[in-house]
């Protein structure tokens, strides 16, 4: 696959539903060719993304490995890196979800959730970040979470792996900067999602009670925060972490 003149490159993970779908819609839409990464093929996916190509006039490649298996992670990212083209912003977007007070968290489960939300992502900047130092740009979306800077009863694992995100984000925006490299962090709120609604109802309620909009997010809404952290009106954004809550007070 080649490149258009003037067109960019993007590499989006979790692409198969709710933020990440938007996520490529909104970045075919603005002009970027995708490597679209899932964890499962879809035909009906693969379909829509033919489409939505062909609409746009920009290439999309599906990508598929499972974020808990390091080496299935490390295969599926080498074989973007195998067709040379500069890689301009990658999207660490997928992520695991999880509910449980203390005594009811295994300690297997919590590996599960930091294999996928916290070594996953590091390896991925790990291997994508190195194209990236050598062409001496690059610009890094992290998607954390508001679970990551409050605290709560009953999400030990979930946000315990989303804080430790938002600090890699942070530390590695001043690790990337010589290169050119920006690094920066979205934390939405809740989110009208299937991830956003494996709250309860109750849950859901409260959290809407204290958020100033009175209202979920949409997806949407959290692809364009990332559409502009990638643009170059944010060529001065770096180590930040955007907020998109509606105003959870």
């Amino acid at each position: 696959m080649e490149n258009k003149v003037g067109q960019k490159n993007a590499v989006i993970t979790g692409t198969g539903r709710g933020i990440g779908k938007a996520l490529v819609y909104a970045f075919a839409e603005a002009g970027y060719n995708i490597w679209a990464c899932a964890r499962t093929q879809n035909a009906e996916w693969e379909e829509e993304l033919s489409q939505l190509s062909e609409r746009t006039g920009i290439w999309i490649k599906p990508v598929y490995f499972d974020l808990s298996e390091e080496e299935a992670v490390k295969a599926g990212v080498k074989s973007i890196l195998k067709e040379k083209l500069p890689i301009d912003v990658l999207i660490n977007n997928a992520g695991a979800a999880h509910g449980g007070l203390l005594n009811m968290t295994s300690i297997s489960r919590m590996r599960e959730i930091y294999e996928i939300n916290v070594f996953a992502q590091v390896q991925i900047i790990q291997l994508i970040s190195r194209q990236m130092m050598k062409h001496k740009k690059g610009v890094i979306i992290n998607m954390c979470s508001v679970g990551g800077m409050e605290t709560n009863p009953g999400y030990l694992a979930h946000g315990s792996s989303k804080a430790a995100l938002i600090w890699i984000t942070k530390s590695l925006s001043k690790e990337l900067a010589d290169y050119n490299i920006r690094v920066n962090g979205i934390a939405p709120g809740l989110i009208d999602t299937d991830m956003g609604n494996y709250k309860s109802q109750e849950e859901i309620d409260k959290v809407l009670a204290r958020t100033a909009m009175h209202r979920m997010g949409k997806t949407e809404e959290v692809a364009k925060a990332a559409l502009y952290l990638a643009s170059e009106e944010a060529s001065y954004v770096t180590g930040h972490i955007m907020v998109v809550d509606g105003g959870r007070l």
